[in-house]
């Protein structure tokens, strides 16, 4: 049987952190950023991890098991 291939999109989208969650960044944060308050886009810069309902499916995704 051939090897999995990962999804290219996820490979550049998700990073694992070092005990074993999954990092992404927030959505909303490309442009029409002048309606968007100050505290608002600070808070979208920020990195935070994927829910666990998710991470299943991501891993996957990546072929981790």
């Amino acid at each position: 049987m051939p090897k999995m291939k990962t999804k290219s999109s996820a490979k550049k989208r998700f990073k694992i952190t070092g005990s074993g969650k999954i990092k992404r960044k927030h959505a909303f944060k490309s442009h029409i950023l002048t309606k968007k308050s100050k505290k608002r886009k600070l808070k979208l810069t920020h990195a935070t991890l994927v829910h666990k309902s998710d991470a299943a499916n991501i891993k996957q995704q990546l072929t981790l098991k």
